[in-house]
């Protein structure tokens, strides 16, 4: 998971830097606003990986590896999904920051497969804890 995450990084910032750049972005507004993204994005993803554990991080939940209780602290009182979020926010960033068409479309795209996957995995994190909640009461 940790190297694909690598790749698709490493290859959405390639074709932003081979693609044309948009002129109605190269503006210091547009810059600085990529830089504020890319340090959302970056406290998010970080504070969501503290709070976590490299386990909880890393669909821990899929495994059977659950945390003792739902983690409600920075970051997760602000999004349900900073993780994904935070992610959505660097590649926009980027986008910002290489005044990047290319990048807004790629940031799209990726924040839609998140938002897809956030249908799945929120309801199914509720039921896997709901589940062992109810197991625990019968013991």
């Amino acid at each position: 998971i940790i190297l694909l995450n690598v790749f698709r990084s490493h290859s959405m910032t390639v074709v932003m830097k081979t693609q044309a750049r948009w002129s109605v972005m190269e503006r210091a507004d547009v810059f600085y606003a990529g830089i504020a993204l890319i340090v959302l994005g970056t406290v998010l993803v970080v504070s969501s990986f503290l709070a976590l554990g490299f386990t909880g991080t890393f669909l821990g939940d899929y495994f059977g590896i659950l945390m003792d209780e739902k983690v409600t602290g920075f970051p997760f009182n602000i999004t349900d999904n900073p993780m994904y979020w935070g992610s959505t926010a660097n590649y926009l960033g980027l986008a910002f920051i290489g005044a990047s068409p290319v990048g807004l479309v790629l940031t799209s795209m990726v924040a839609t497969a998140y938002k897809v996957a956030i249908n799945y995995e929120g309801p199914f994190t509720i039921q896997i804890y709901q589940q062992r909640n109810q197991h625990c009461k019968v013991e």
